[in-house]
């Protein structure tokens, strides 16, 4: 359940896994399932597509604080971090989701706030899509994860399969993904926390699939991508 997560919720993952649609799912359920203060921080200073900030009106619109670079413009490729990324972290009135940038090198952003994070204070779940070259493999996954948590100063506490080839996502894919990422699940000792799917897919899978399924909505995709 999201309301048993740790306080704070560090989302990473290799490009394309689906990231970012994760994280605004998260956040919006969370927004449904908890009361009180909650903000969610686009730290995406890789890649200028599909970021969080993109929906500031929506989430705002749902009192859901959103944090995003210094320099404000959307679609610009400055790295710029706001000092006010920090604010939610050491106050404890928030929840807070923290949406990271590909790879490690956007995760790099986490390391320099890693210092005010506490161990027990703090989730980081990595998202997999078996779909994308670089998470294919357990080998890969692997080697993303160690490269994450060295980048970030943070070690992963959970994973999430989000294999998906967008609207054309099979009931397949989402069970090829789960079996790569229990495999990870047991050479690391990470919990499946997650399996992510479009809404029409959850009737088809198996009711003792391992992790929470969490059904998402397209936010980050217009009708026409």
């Amino acid at each position: 359940m999201i309301k048993d997560d740790k306080r704070i919720r560090i989302i990473i993952g290799h490009y394309g896994s689906g990231k970012t649609e994760f994280a605004m799912n998260y956040v919006m359920k969370m927004r449904e399932e908890l009361e009180g203060n909650i903000a969610i921080s686009d730290l995406d200073v890789v890649n200028v597509y599909f970021r969080t900030r993109e929906k500031r009106e929506l989430l705002e619109s749902k009192r859901i604080r959103v944090i995003d670079s210094s320099v404000k413009a959307s679609a610009v490729d400055v790295p710029a971090v706001s000092a006010e990324v920090m604010a939610p972290i050491q106050d404890e009135s928030y929840n807070y989701v923290m949406d990271v940038g590909g790879d490690f090198i956007g995760a790099k952003v986490v390391g320099r706030f890693s210092h005010l994070l506490k161990e027990n204070e703090y989730d980081m779940f990595c998202v997999v899509n078996a779909n994308r070259q670089e998470t294919a493999t357990v080998e890969g996954v692997l080697k993303h994860i160690e490269q994450i948590e060295e980048a970030s100063n943070c070690k992963v506490t959970g994973l999430i399969n989000n294999t998906h080839l967008v609207r054309e996502t099979t009931v397949e894919d989402v069970l090829r993904g789960q079996e790569l990422v229990k495999e990870v699940s047991k050479i690391k000792n990470i919990p499946i926390k997650y399996i992510s799917c479009l809404e029409e897919i959850v009737k088809n899978l198996p009711q003792d699939i391992e992790g929470e399924i969490l059904p998402i909505k397209m936010y980050m995709r217009e009708d026409w991508m």
